[in-house]
């Protein structure tokens, strides 16, 4: 990951880390100790070791109830974010492929995806981030040990290896940031037995074939975009609506395009059963909610993502009284990253209230670490933070929803201004633009302080990084309308929606 410094243009070599002195009272065996490897944990230890404390990380995978594991680096590196961006790249090359033949590339009738060769690539790829990781925590004197790890006290932390030997470590601080893992619904038959999470997907060395995802989280709706960008039969099944907690104008936009696009979905209805046949695919039933009639049909895979269980049950939180919220299992954090229990923080997803999104786990890590080291009191900004749904029409958006900024501030409270638009790149490749569209919701009085901003069309992670920072810095709709756009570009129809 890039970063900015500070420096003086004459520098030949710009220095962008301070050093500080260790600073260790001997009271203790480490200043931190991390018990969890992902996006926040190594960013926590990393940035606590460059700050002068005595660091150590603790990460353990356990497989998947396929067998699947992985290294270290979390969901994000391993079964989220980059598998996901990369294969989601092969889904846009192949419409890319396509557009090709308008803008006078000579391409065979018919071009074929191989899965082997696009999951090994990616694999790969992973696999040298886990190594990364694990030089970048020896280079920073972080002490990486796999282990699994628990609590005995609020200074102790017992790490268990695969073997079952016991470590024991004491530190004058903990953090906890084992994240979470995909659910099964184990009141279905068949339902763990036969099917697969997100954690297996991205290391199929096969293809999934003909597949069913269960769910419509960013997660269901990313995974079936890109599964039938590279051909693969695909259809969703929703049981009420897709996207809960987006923009639910934005997410029909999304599933509009999708079903366009060659995505079937399955609207409110439910599974009751997966049984597996004798020629071995699988056969799901399911019932209409509305309806109630039962319906069939048969998959190669089916992928199960219907949310993520918070990785807490074997850390040993209830004998040392850490408080967790009994619906979500989530631990409850101040702003602090603070538990109930002195000397023992948390961070990421396994947070209560916090955005499941890595950026958010690593910048509060950070800023966490510079707490735990004296070094500054800055606590972590949750508001106003930029994300992207990585679907076919890539979904980016900051701030409130419509229904959430009419929740707050009223229906009579808010403007919303919006546009339909479409990118050049569209034209000439004659591909339908309907879906493409942003909304830009103020407050009504005032100043019209923007209070959200939704993009759908392609790059649209990188339409809203930017805009991202003019929301924090408390733009209004007249600092957006004095904005000169970049021409031609996707970004510049924000400027004059």
């Amino acid at each position: 990951m890039a970063a900015l410094c500070r420096g003086r243009p004459r520098w030949k070599r710009l220095n962008c880390l301070q050093v500080f002195t260790r600073n260790f009272s001997g009271k203790y065996d480490y200043d931190l100790v991390v018990i969890g490897g992902g996006s926040g944990g190594l960013a926590c230890s990393k940035e606590a070791a460059q700050l002068g404390q005595k660091v150590a990380v603790l990460d353990y995978v356990e497989p998947s109830a396929k067998g699947t594991k992985w290294g270290l680096g979390g969901t994000c590196v391993n079964v989220g974010c980059i598998p996901k961006k990369l294969m989601h790249q092969a889904a846009l090359l192949g419409t890319a492929v396509k557009d090709a033949k308008k803008y006078g590339w000579q391409m065979p009738e018919t071009v074929h995806h191989d899965w082997a060769t696009m999951a090994e690539a990616v694999q790969n790829h992973v696999r040298s981030l886990n190594w990364g990781h694990r030089v970048q925590l020896q280079d920073k004197k972080v002490k990486y040990l796999n282990l699994k790890g628990s609590l005995l006290d609020e200074h102790t932390v017992r790490g268990l290896s695969k073997a079952g030997k016991e470590t024991i470590l004491t530190a004058e601080n903990i953090v906890i940031a084992t994240g979470g893992r995909p659910k099964y619904p184990t009141q279905i038959p068949g339902a763990a037995e036969h099917g697969i999470t997100s954690d297996d997907i991205f290391w199929l060395k096969k293809s999934p074939g003909k597949t069913l995802v269960v769910g419509a989280s960013y997660v269901a709706l990313e995974c079936a975009g890109f599964f039938t960008g590279i051909g693969l039969d695909t259809t969703v099944m929703v049981r009420s609506i897709a996207l809960r907690g987006f923009d639910q104008q934005m997410a029909g936009l999304v599933t509009d395009y999708m079903e366009a696009y060659g995505t079937r979905f399955v609207w409110r209805s439910v599974p009751k059963r997966v049984d597996k046949l004798s020629s071995g695919a699988l056969q799901v039933t399911w019932s209409d909610t509305e309806t109630g009639m039962e319906h069939r049909d048969t998959y190669n895979s089916v992928l199960w993502a219907v949310g993520r269980a918070p990785e807490t049950k074997a850390l040993g939180l209830d004998q040392l009284g850490v408080q967790l919220n009994k619906q979500t299992g989530k631990i409850v954090v101040g702003p602090d990253e603070a538990t109930s229990v002195p000397h023992v923080y948390a961070l990421g997803d396994i947070s209560e209230g916090r955005p499941e999104l890595t950026p958010t786990a690593i910048k509060a890590g950070k800023l966490l670490a510079h707490r735990l080291a004296g070094q500054s009191t800055a606590l972590m900004n949750f508001d106003n933070v930029a994300t992207t749904v990585f679907t076919p029409l890539e979904y980016g958006c900051v701030g409130l929803s419509e229904e959430e900024a009419e929740r707050r501030h009223g229906k009579e409270g808010i403007e919303v201004f919006h546009a339909f638009y479409k990118p050049l790149e569209f034209t000439v490749a004659e591909r339908d633009a309907s879906q493409c569209y942003i909304k830009v919701i103020c407050e009504r009085g005032g100043d019209q302080k923007i209070l959200g901003l939704h993009f759908t069309g392609p790059n649209a992670g990188e339409v809203i990084q930017g805009f991202s920072m003019g929301l924090q810095c408390g733009a209004t709709y007249s600092h957006l309308l004095q904005t000169v756009g970049i021409h031609p570009t996707c970004a510049e129809e924000v400027v004059y929606s």
